[in-house]
């Protein structure tokens, strides 16, 4: 199920995609994740928003890349990855877009239900 969530101080809902779904994974302020990937994207000259730098802060917080199933590419939705994973946390990409998924809900500043996933980054092996 969708679960708003927005830790975003200004309530921003563009552009900084990525900042609250690792919040909410991570269980930090929207705040101390921005300064984080900020560093990482500093000390890898890119943004902080590149999936290179997103990417390897997960890595050092024990967050594992996977493959989404490619059985039905143009069918598998946020809901159905959901659904298949009860129990975990999950960050899901998708096209221009993140979603942090916990215990079988997603939560996000929209209802991304629809969306198809590309790969995600799981907590733990």
């Amino acid at each position: 199920m969708w679960i708003f969530y927005n830790p975003n101080p200004k309530a921003i809902r563009v552009g900084d995609c990525v900042i609250r779904a690792i919040s909410k994974l991570t269980n930090q302020s929207w705040e101390e994740t921005y300064l984080d990937l900020t560093t990482y994207g500093l000390m890898k000259c890119d943004m902080p928003s590149a999936n290179a730098v997103w990417g390897s802060y997960l890595r050092d917080k024990g967050y594992v890349r996977d493959a989404i199933d490619n059985s039905c590419p143009d069918c598998y939705c946020v809901a159905d990855f959901a659904r298949e994973h009860p129990r975990g946390k999950y960050l899901l990409a998708i096209s221009g877009h993140v979603v942090a998924v916990e215990d079988g809900d997603w939560y996000d500043s929209w209802d991304s239900y629809g969306e198809l996933p590309q790969y995600y980054w799981k907590y733990g092996r």
